[in-house]
């Protein structure tokens, strides 16, 4: 084991690894530690049987330097886990007992929806490993565009078209030249949520620019390049929907953003999915995640429509003190005082 990772040999496992996410890039590491609150902490890994492979990874130190976390990655930067051809179940349990070695206070890892079946057999009856229960939604690209369309549903096929009769224009922009456009529209997005779930709109927008102030996604705009690609629609020149895809061997949408009115008269998302799908495929990745879904049913159907089939797996963390569960604790008391509805 080496750390941090070195980049000629991360890029060599990224390669020889046609399902790596773009999370899984040393560029998205370089991307989490621009503003300096985490460390480069990647590890690579060689096998006895010569196998290579990286763990993508962040430290962030403890008070007055003490134990500390490790993160793959933190809240709101995205899924990853190990990267590399022919990682299994025993090579996983290998590389979760290397991390236990670190001593760190905290150790979380939220690995690859598709790849969740080694994972599971690695900490299966493991009763000092949490498991955080997660769903995501990903669409097999292995056919090509073509046959990605035919997997839409008739009311997505039919958005499409009429997002397109209807002047519905949308723009791809791989530059960060439209990253402006986009965050005004998805603070609005923001302001939309609070209201559904009950949520004063202050607190929302406070949220939200903790999570992802627009110096962030500078960041990864300017670190990633042309693998950091916002598309936006707009109808009658006004920002209607809008969302970041991450590129690699497979792609990453997330991050929607919409003007509920100017969407629902236009079908504008139908089209911005379609559009990504297509570059997608052009650029030859064999699958596009849709992301974190969890259990709203809205969310789910909004994704199955375009052929993205639900995908079961577990947020994984390893702990010294309790943090989990009093993390959890706190948020359900503070949901509960504000009447708060996921």
């Amino acid at each position: 084991m080496i750390t941090p990772a070195p980049r000629e040999e991360w890029r060599a496992a990224l390669a020889g690894d046609d399902r790596a996410l773009p999370e899984h890039a040393p560029e998205w590491i370089d991307a989490l530690c621009a503003d300096g609150r985490y460390a480069d902490a990647s590890r690579y890994y060689v096998t006895d049987d010569g196998r290579a492979f990286v763990l993508p990874l962040v430290a962030r130190r403890g008070p007055l330097g003490l134990g500390g976390w490790l993160q793959c990655f933190p809240p709101s930067w995205g899924i990853g886990g190990l990267v590399g051809a022919d990682a299994d179940a025993d090579v996983l349990r290998a590389v979760i007992a290397d991390l236990r070695r670190t001593r760190s206070q905290r150790i979380g890892l939220r690995p690859d929806p598709a790849r969740w079946t080694a994972w599971d057999a690695a900490v299966a009856g493991d009763r000092t490993v949490l498991t955080i229960p997660r769903r995501a939604h990903v669409i097999d690209l292995t056919g090509g565009a073509e046959h990605a369309f035919s997997q839409f549903s008739k009311s997505a096929r039919r958005g499409t078209r009429v997002a397109e009769k209807s002047g519905v224009r949308v723009e791809i922009d791989r530059s960060g030249a439209l990253l402006e456009d986009y965050y005004r529209l998805y603070l609005l997005s923001i302001d939309r949520w609070a209201e559904r779930q009950h949520e004063p709109r202050a607190l929302a927008r406070f949220r939200a620019r903790r999570r992802d102030p627009l110096s962030k996604l500078r960041a990864m705009s300017d670190h990633l390049g042309k693998a950091f690609v916002i598309a936006l629609a707009y109808v009658d020149d006004r920002p209607a929907f809008g969302s970041i895809t991450l590129l690699g061997q497979t792609a990453h949408d997330t991050r929607a953003a919409m003007d509920r009115d100017l969407v629902d008269k236009t079908y504008a998302g139908d089209l911005v999915q379609w559009r990504m799908i297509e570059l997608a495929c052009e650029l030859g990745c064999t699958a596009y995640h849709l992301g974190e879904s969890g259990q709203s049913t809205s969310l789910a159907q909004f994704k199955e429509k375009f052929g993205a089939r639900p995908l079961d797996y577990a947020e994984l963390r390893i702990e010294r003190l309790p943090w989990t569960p009093t993390d959890q604790r706190l948020r359900s008391l503070v949901k509960k005082v504000l009447r708060f509805r996921d």
